[in-house]
């Protein structure tokens, strides 16, 4: 090799080193700062609260119950031992996770031959309207990002043709579904349908071999860290499984009819940045009938349809837009292929101009404004430093839709009220969508749900397996000794947690001041019906 070659080859290392570093530092430090802007109690805090449970002994399925997000926990905690109980801690789970997905976008481009430069302009543009628009952890993201690694991983199996990228693919897939169900499931049923056809056009057992021992190995984990734990098998399957799939159901009428303007027009931009990549699927299909077939065209339509399934998960959720992502990410797989079947440039041009223009309007939108946290019409000067409450806050702007005017008097009643919890040393279950109460007490909130939502997180009366619900709130009332009960409103999505659970003489209400009210638990048949556990 000459010393131009050598020189030409550590001019691209130190290039390529450059690009990483960059787009790890930005990534990261975008997302850290919006980490630090606003509040909305019930969304903000939950992983909070759950990783400083999982720090503390308390593990989902078995003492609290939820629906989603378990594998957030488990690593919020890790988390916090590492970096002690604080926001910046929390926030570098998020933050972490987003240039995860920078660099797993960057690395994937690269494999599909796109210049650095251009690699480094679509995966940070795609981290910047990323996490950010919520800043802290959460289930859509982390769902999503693992989601997007895995279908990475699968365009990567099929153009590269090597064995480890199948190996991973489950992995991934498996930690997105614990972190959510959907639209992880909806992406498990893509990513299963294109690999059966693929590996039944290009049998290699090998292949199949690499999937199969990523399955296992993850699965063994898992049952590992159940049997360790003692984590009942029949909660687990209730709370993550069965009782999601009975909303499943009900949020159907959130996506149908289909209309054109919410499910195509809306998302335009997503589409447009997809458009190529359809051009040359309809195009070489059209001159070629067994195009559809080849690996290129399962690529392009593992994307399409990966776009689809986003987009129908958006209108499917009750959460903040976020999946804008997308057009960065779509646009860097377009320009991939444009560089191979156009000679002008004009549709990379538009491709970059596209992914800037909207990376820039939906971060004014949406971001800046914190529309994910419902701030969009609040003034945020008006926020305040959260250490006021607990130096665990410490940085953390405080403002909420609750108390826009007035975030002073919204941190004195919560100051007020956990003055109260405090000094009450009976045996108590806090009820709150400010989760942070336990955590800058140092105790233990006995919370029989990882949030307090009817409906959302755990059934009404009405609603199938309220029993299962009832049965394991009562328990953990009975396991943890519960003397009392203190809920802090606002509650977003609960009003009286022992209604429907147990008769009125059972206990005895009194609001304590405006946002805080007590009930003491009687003794109870109810609840003294279940054995010592």
């Amino acid at each position: 090799m000459t010393s131009v070659e050598e020189n030409k080859k550590l001019y691209k290392k130190k290039n390529f080193y450059f690009y990483i570093f960059f787009l790890i530092l930005i990534s990261f430090f975008f997302n850290q700062y919006y980490a630090h802007i606003g509040v909305l109690p019930v969304d903000t805090f939950s992983t909070f609260n759950g990783g400083y449970d999982v720090l503390n002994g308390r593990l989902p399925f078995r003492d609290y119950w939820t629906v989603k997000a378990p594998l957030l926990d488990l690593i919020q905690a890790f988390f916090f031992k590492i970096f002690g109980v604080s926001w910046f801690s929390y926030a570098a789970h998020a933050s972490v996770f987003n240039s995860l997905f920078a660099l797993s976008t960057f690395f994937t481009l690269r494999k599909f031959n796109l210049e650095l430069k251009y690699c480094f302009i679509y995966s940070l543009l795609a981290s910047l309207l990323m996490y950010p628009t919520y800043g802290i952890p959460f289930s859509d993201h982390h769902a999503s990002i693992l989601c997007m690694i895995s279908i990475y991983c699968l365009c990567l199996a099929i153009k590269t043709n090597k064995g480890f990228y199948w190996f991973f693919l489950p992995i991934f897939l498996f930690l997105a579904f614990f972190s959510k169900q959907a639209p992880t499931g909806y992406i498990g049923i893509l990513i299963l349908v294109i690999s059966l056809i693929y590996c039944t056009l290009n049998f290699r057992i090998k292949k199949i071999m690499n999937g199969i021992f990523g399955s296992l190995f993850i699965i063994s984990i898992f049952a590992l860290v159940i049997f360790f734990y003692n984590i009942p098998i029949k909660s687990l399957i209730l709370q993550h499984f069965l009782f999601p799939l009975s909303l499943g159901e009900t949020r159907l009428d959130w996506l149908f009819p289909l209309e054109f303007k919410r499910f195509v027009w809306r998302h335009k931009l997503i589409y447009l940045s997809l458009s190529i990549p359809m051009l040359i699927l309809i195009k070489n299909s059209y001159k070629n009938y067994k195009y559809v077939f080849s690996g290129e065209s399962l690529i392009i339509i593992v994307l399409i349809f990966t776009g689809i399934i986003f987009i129908s998960h958006q209108l499917l959720t009750i959460n903040g837009l976020f999946i804008f992502f997308l057009i960065p990410v779509f646009s860097g797989f377009s320009h991939t292929f444009s560089q191979y079947y156009f000679k002008k440039k004009n549709a990379i041009i538009f491709l970059l101009v596209l992914s800037f223009i909207s990376t820039v309007y939906y971060h004014q939108k949406y971001i800046s404004k914190r529309d994910t946290l419902l701030l969009r019409n609040v003034d945020l000067s008006k926020s305040i430093d959260a250490s006021i409450l607990d130096k665990k806050l410490k940085n953390l702007k405080w403002i909420t839709f609750h108390y826009p005017e007035n975030p002073k008097k919204e941190i004195q009643n919560l100051l007020d009220s956990i003055e109260i919890i405090k000094n009450d040393k009976r045996n108590k279950m806090i009820v709150t969508d400010y989760q942070f109460i336990s955590v800058i007490l140092s105790i233990n909130d006995n919370s029989a749900a990882r949030i307090w939502w009817l409906h959302h997180l755990y059934p009404t009366p009405q609603e199938k397996y309220f029993e299962e619900w009832k049965d394991f709130f009562l328990k953990s009332i009975k396991k943890n000794n519960i003397e009392v009960i203190y809920t802090v409103h606002p509650l977003m999505g609960e009003k009286d947690v022992l209604e429907n659970m147990v008769s009125k003489k059972c206990s005895s209400k009194s609001k304590i001041n405006n946002i805080l009210d007590l009930q003491v638990l009687k003794n109870c048949e109810e609840i003294k019906k279940y054995p010592n556990l």
